[in-house]
């Protein structure tokens, strides 16, 4: 507790000491207070009993903004619900005649792709102030629209042309704003637009909320992949070229400049000519992986997670190659949190460094370079050594 107490207060002295220029807040019509629905009069979908052959989507953690979409996860009036849910627990909503393909968590708000005989639909539950689950509204002419959501409801996306939405594959959530993947190799977005990260002009005082807006985002080769940061997007070709755009005061975008940056660009430095293969990102740092198994870096390293390429400048707006992390071995996998990273080698093996819960131990604790997790977490030991 005494850390993350230390952590906080020492980013409020961080904020407080920036420019005017790099605060990064969302526009006030957006801070608004969550309201808590009654269940009765929010939209009626009707879920099917599950059968043994169903795929299935468990959900855990926080549920007090609905992000769980399950029956008990708000306070309402007198009854006390679960603000956590511990364990991985079944949704419901997941079963029977809602196959979902393809799911992402965002901050206090989840998507889940939905596979439909004539194509497919997004569907989303938890916090909606942004407009990240587009217009939702209780069953009745008059009402308002819902700012909280708590079970999944189709999110209206008729203002894009029907073999696009009907083609979604993927989705990717950020702190208020979602990308889709469409098969066409189009990107949908859509949500809080105020860093240029749906890849539109930015307007100021936009109300996100009250009218939502999806941008299609099309570039010069198709795109196979999306990730959203914080405030932030990433696109991947299929050519294995890096395009990004939105908030980028740590050098999140990779484009060799600081700022807000509201038309896609290609990612340069070190990436450029490299065939990228994944990038991650959940907060501000952004980690990537080429053909070859090598790591490059870029975005924010307050806890070391670049290494010594961020040793004078904490915020890199250049992608960068991370050779501390070719003792790890050829890389095939890679994650990137708020204050540490992990990545996975081709034996199996997993490596984590930076600030957190690393794997080693309850202790909150700090490595600058990649330290192998002791395998026997993963089931690797003397009776099973092929594990991976």
């Amino acid at each position: 507790m005494q850390s993350a107490l230390q952590y906080s207060r020492s980013c409020l002295r961080e904020l407080s000491n920036c420019a005017q220029t790099c605060t990064r807040f969302y526009a006030s019509s957006s801070r608004r207070s969550v309201l808590r629905q009654d269940v009765s009069r929010l939209p009626l979908h009707r879920f099917p009993v599950a059968k043994p052959t169903n795929s299935r989507v468990y959900v855990w953690g926080l549920a007090a903004t609905g992000a769980l979409g399950m029956q008990t996860s708000l306070k309402k009036q007198a009854q006390i619900f679960t603000d956590t849910v511990q364990h991985p627990s079944r949704l419901s909503f997941a079963e029977g005649r809602h196959t979902v393909a393809d799911v992402a968590a965002g901050y206090g708000f989840t998507v889940y792709v939905v596979q439909k005989p004539d194509g497919t639909e997004v569907w989303g539950t938890g916090i909606n102030t942004d407009g990240q689950l587009g217009v939702q509204k209780a069953p009745g002419s008059h009402t308002k629209a819902l700012e909280l959501i708590i079970y999944p409801a189709p999110i209206d996306l008729s203002s894009v042309k029907s073999e696009q939405r009907k083609r979604i594959y993927r989705v990717s959530a950020g702190r208020a704003h979602v990308l889709a993947l469409t098969e066409d190799g189009s990107v949908l977005a859509w949500g809080n637009n105020a860093y240029g990260q749906c890849g539109r002009k930015i307007v100021a005082d936009e109300d996100y909320f009250r009218n939502p807006v999806v941008n299609t985002i099309t570039l010069e080769e198709p795109i196979q992949a999306v990730e959203c940061g914080q405030d932030h997007s990433l696109m991947l070709t299929e050519a294995g070229r890096v395009y990004s755009c939105g908030w980028s005061d740590d050098g999140q975008a990779g484009q060799g400049r600081y700022g807000l940056i509201d038309t896609p660009g290609p990612a340069e430095g070190d990436v450029k000519g490299e065939r990228i293969l994944k990038v991650s990102s959940s907060c501000d740092t952004i980690l990537a992986i080429n053909d070859k198994g090598d790591l490059f870096g870029w975005g924010n390293s307050e806890y070391g997670q670049l290494g010594e390429v961020a040793h004078d400048n904490p915020q890199i707006n250049t992608p960068r190659h991370l050779t501390f992390a070719k003792q790890c071995g050829k890389i095939v996998d890679i994650a990137a949190a708020g204050s540490y990273c992990l990545v996975l080698n081709e034996n199996g093996d997993v490596f984590s460094w930076g600030y957190g819960i690393l794997g080693f131990g309850p202790e909150v604790q700090h490595r600058p370079t990649p330290i192998r997790i002791p395998p026997a977490l993963f089931g690797r030991n003397e009776f099973n050594p092929n594990a991976k």
